[in-house]
């Protein structure tokens, strides 16, 4: 089984904004199941997509299964499966050997910057960049599958 553990923060606007940084890639992220105990999303980006299936988070870990799928199946699956769907783009930063994947969100999201840390166990020690302000991991409102259903601009 595949694990997945995640950390979460807030960016500083313009921190992040004078900060240099990769182009960007362009996602359409749906998901075709949501509930407490499992997600199933489809991302579609330019080049690549996938399809993920995520178990029920415990702590910062979660089980997670990943896999590549044509471009044409995704956006199929998004287009006549899709329960609700997120749009971003991703910028990935390496900071201390350690790489930030920095989602900038757009459509009902828009205005939310949210930085996310793949870790090794739940326990690794890592440096957090100044342009970090809050750690937002244990809130649901900040998980993808959620700013679906209830978006940024709402809160």
């Amino acid at each position: 089984m595949s694990l997945e553990i995640e950390r979460k923060f807030l960016l500083n606007h313009h921190k992040w904004n004078a900060l240099a940084k990769p182009k960007g890639k362009l996602y359409r992220q749906g998901y075709l199941l949501n509930d407490v105990y499992k997600t199933i999303r489809v991302r579609l980006g330019d080049e690549h997509a996938f399809i993920t299936i995520k178990g029920k988070t415990a702590g910062i870990t979660r089980s997670e299964f990943e896999y590549n799928i044509p471009l044409t199946d995704a956006k199929q699956l998004l287009d006549n499966f899709s329960v609700n769907e997120i749009s971003k783009a991703r910028y990935n930063i390496y900071y201390k050997d350690k790489l930030w994947e920095i989602d900038v969100f757009h459509g009902d999201n828009e205005g939310l910057i949210v930085a996310e840390i793949e870790l090794e166990s739940e326990d690794e020690q890592f440096e957090i960049p100044d342009w970090i302000t809050e750690e937002i991991t244990h809130d649901p409102r900040y998980y993808n599958a959620n700013l679906a259903v209830l978006p940024f601009k709402n809160w």
